[in-house]
């Protein structure tokens, strides 16, 4: 028998237009009057996507500042800054808008904010999560799953290390997910962010952690993404297929929020750190490589993945359906423009030793199906590449 936990306080509320709504949606939160950051990337702000929620905020009588120095990676010291900002301008609520970077930046700040420290500082238990401000997500792409989990990926500037801020006061308060936000997303954006989706949700349902409530979620969100991530990919302006990618991320998100990642997301936060490569890209230049490998701790669990995804049939042997998972995983990245390591130029062979390293203290490592080893890890780049 397995012995699990399954929380989620986020409130969700998904639908075209739904983010001109977020003044009503505030009131239930916090008083009029009250002074709003929002949490945005630059890339976001030029799209046009910010302007419109200020403006449905000031509307409502918020008072509304803007931060917007936010890596494609988050950094510990903009995180520092945020924090400064917000207890400078007694902020009361954080309100992000973009992908998983604006998600994560904004979470990391409202628990600095209102508390201090550093990240390392909670990540290392120096200091106790508690006193966390609310925080609403307005995610305008399909991949991370952010505003539904408990976890802030940050990158610490100093040395590029990766680590992990993780509790249950950190899952946002409600989530706002409104297709008409991502139609004007790039095609490699949508690629990279949509692939990102789907190995949280292959991970959240193989990982040693995981449990049925995560293991229904991720299997409704892999053959989602399977379906509508090529459409969207192709079309960028259907509606329809941007809806089902956010609700394929969504479900990815509710998929590993309570479960891990593995693996997969170890090698591709390392290479992040290292070269600051978007995460989309580098989960998806591994995920075949990690697949294989791990597939031989137990063929039923990743025969079932292959059928899940329609990449096998019913009647197919465990190994032929792990076999066609691998090829077809392969194949799905390249139909959608994702590069392999090799074709990432910046990419060198001489400091695979150090990614493997990083991949192995990687928190997440002891989550993967199949336990591995740095040396391990660096067979996997040397096969990827």
């Amino acid at each position: 028998m397995m012995n699990f936990e399954y929380y989620c306080n986020t409130k969700m509320i998904m639908g075209a237009g739904k983010s001109k709504e977020i003044g009503n949606i505030l009131t239930d939160i916090i008083e009029p009057h009250s002074k709003i950051m929002i949490v945005s990337d630059q890339g976001v702000i030029k799209a046009g996507l910010i302007a419109p929620i200020e403006k449905h905020l000031t509307e409502s009588g918020y008072s509304v500042i803007i931060f917007d120095q936010v890596s494609q990676n988050p950094r510990d010291n903009e995180c520092l800054i945020g924090a400064e900002i917000f207890r400078k301008e007694l902020v009361e609520c954080l309100i992000a808008v973009g992908g998983g970077s604006p998600m994560d930046t904004a979470k990391a700040i409202s628990l600095l904010g209102p508390n201090g420290g550093t990240p390392e500082d909670y990540v290392e238990g120096k200091k106790a999560y508690t006193n966390v401000a609310p925080v609403i997500c307005i995610p305008t792409t399909a991949g991370t799953g952010s505003e539904v989990t408990r976890s802030s990926v940050i990158t610490l500037a100093s040395s590029h290390k990766k680590i992990t801020l993780k509790h249950a006061l950190l899952r946002p308060t409600v989530a706002i997910l409104d297709p008409v936000l991502t139609t004007t997303v790039p095609k490699g954006i949508t690629a990279a962010t949509g692939v990102d989706a789907l190995v949280h949700a292959i991970e959240g349902f193989t990982c040693k952690v995981t449990n049925p409530i995560s293991q229904a979620m991720g299997a409704s969100a892999m053959a989602t993404i399977v379906e509508y991530l090529p459409k969207a990919y192709d079309n960028g302006e259907d509606l329809d297929a941007r809806y089902k990618m956010q609700e394929g991320s969504l479900l990815a998100g509710l998929c590993f929020g309570s479960a891990d990642v593995a693996a997969v997301h170890c090698l591709a936060e390392a290479l992040g750190s290292l070269y600051d490569t978007p995460h989309g890209i580098a989960n998806a230049v591994f995920l075949p490589y990690v697949i294989q490998f791990n597939s031989s701790e137990n063929k039923p669990l990743h025969a079932r993945l292959a059928r899940i995804m329609n990449f096998a049939e019913k009647n197919d042997t465990d190994e032929e359906a792990i076999n066609k998972l691998v090829n077809h995983l392969y194949d799905f990245t390249k139909r959608l423009g994702i590069p392999t390591l090799k074709e990432l130029s910046y990419v060198k062979e001489a400091d695979f030793d150090k990614m493997a390293e990083l991949a192995e203290q990687n928190n997440s490592t002891p989550s993967n199906v199949r336990t591995i080893t740095k040396a391990d890890y660096l067979e996997i780049l040397k096969a990827a590449f």
